[in-house]
């Protein structure tokens, strides 16, 4: 039973700490809609996404004007891997698809939506191929499709051939998209352990493990933890560990209510909360200042690593006993381009990329939303997106590059996206070559621990 005190202090955590319901997802199976013609299988996708969300934009704006609580991105859909409905199809060109994607969401008013994505970790299809070369052109001819590769896992390693084809793919959407800064490559995530059932963009897709559909919510609310943790300044660590954990626990019923409600509303089963700190360019909602707020002078200085694992791990901790259902990447995000700290810390120079890579061993995603000179080679994104692979192949983690070599620019510019993107300060990659190191191609093995059978 909620008191006085519970419904005053959730009323400041949205008016004045930026707590939101940062998306509500559907995720649909458009495995039914594979085709041997292309032409047919594209109006089935169609036709099945508005059917099946066509209600999903009005539903959150009930529910954000009922509870009051604000839905950021009631607007996303995510549907089944493009590579693994394509695959029936008699075609090599992969880009239609995406456009009856962009042409569904347009349609039922989201803002976005994933699944032009495919699965390579341990080798590559035709279908597979096919997708991945169209990817540079799909994202410069649509609006709203988002799309992601899994180059690898624990249990089947990296795929190394994969991993090179994707540093010229990311080389590719920049160029493709130069007009505006190497936009395509925003809406463009490269993954090791991919998740299923992970909510937010860009590298939301629907996994094959799923039901026909469902919707799964993604909180936010780091503005929420900054406020509480101003309460406790100067206190030891278990202490601050402790209010963030009872402050996740608050965060994520929140989401657990308007999951179920939406579940409820749109006759579709209520898949998980995912719980991940997700942060805006908006001043007192970031992830970098929270980190700041336990002590450090500024995010990326010496001890940034052990303040987001403490971070990480207490939001988790939080969260897991407010909902049963927790899934999705959970835990706290570093895009460096949408969060106000963090562009502060890299525009300053305390935040460069190799603390990044160190500070995704501990966190939720990755390398996120990162811009880099657009000379950068196709080898040296490659080697990064490889790095970052190995960190979550060890570590049985999630792990994710989106990096954006912006055209024409070079280190200490600023690419400008605008709305939640934010802007990327352009920082440095290392001069020294890794060509030799991607030509070879082949599978990077999985580690020991992944033989659990």
């Amino acid at each position: 039973m909620l008191d006085k005190n519970d419904v005053l202090s959730t009323v400041q955590m949205i008016d004045r700490q930026h707590l939101d319901i940062r998306t509500i997802t559907m995720g649909i199976s458009l495995l039914s809609c594979a085709d041997r013609d292309a032409k047919a299988a594209c109006e089935k996708i169609y036709d099945k996404i508005t059917r099946y969300a066509e209600g999903l934009v009005k539903t959150g704006e009930d529910i954000e004007r009922e509870f009051g609580i604000p839905i950021v991105n009631k607007r996303i859909s995510v549907v089944t891997p493009i590579a693994l409905v394509a695959a029936a199809s008699e075609t090599e060109d992969y880009v239609p698809f995406a456009v009856a994607l962009d042409r569904a969401a347009k349609a039922v008013g989201v803002n976005f939506i994933g699944g032009f994505s495919a699965l390579v970790q341990k080798g590559m299809t035709d279908a597979d191929r096919r997708l991945i070369a169209a990817i540079p052109e799909a994202l410069a001819v649509t609006d709203l499709v988002c799309s992601s590769v899994n180059v690898g896992s624990t249990k089947a390693g990296i795929n190394m051939d994969a991993v090179a084809l994707m540093g010229r793919t990311v080389k590719a959407a920049a160029e493709r998209t130069a007009d505006c800064g190497g936009f395509g490559c925003a809406k463009l995530v490269v993954f090791c352990n991919a998740v299923e059932d992970n909510p937010f963009m860009a590298g939301a897709f629907h996994g094959v493990g799923e039901p026909e559909r469902v919707i799964n919510v993604g909180v936010s609310g780091p503005g929420v933890v900054y406020h509480a943790l101003q309460s406790v300044k100067g206190q030891p660590f278990d202490v601050v560990a402790e209010t963030v954990k009872k402050t996740a626990f608050r965060i994520t019923r929140m989401g657990q209510l308007v999951a179920q409600e939406a579940s409820r509303r749109l006759n579709t089963p209520f898949g998980i909360v995912d719980l991940s700190l997700a942060p805006t360019p908006a001043v007192g909602d970031s992830v970098a200042r929270i980190l700041e707020e336990m002590g450090l002078e500024v995010c990326g200085t010496h001890g940034t690593t052990a303040a987001l694992a403490l971070l990480n791990d207490a939001v988790k901790k939080g969260g897991v006993m407010a909902s049963s259902s927790v899934g999705g990447l959970s835990g706290a995000f570093i895009p460096v381009s949408e969060d106000e700290g963090m562009i502060a810390a890299a525009s300053s120079g305390a935040l460069t990329l190799d603390k990044l890579e160190a500070m995704t061993c501990v966190c939720s995603v990755g390398l996120d939303m990162i811009a880099v000179p657009g000379d950068t080679s196709a080898e040296t994104i490659a080697a990064i997106i490889a790095d970052e692979a190995a960190i979550g192949m060890v570590n049985t983690k999630t792990t994710a590059v989106r990096i954006i070599p912006a055209p024409g620019c070079k280190v200490g510019d600023t690419v400008e996206f605008g709305g939640l993107l934010g802007s990327a300060p352009v920082q440095a990659v290392h001069p020294y070559s890794s060509v030799d190191f991607i030509a070879r191609g082949g599978r990077i093995p999985a580690p020991l621990h992944s033989l659990k059978n």
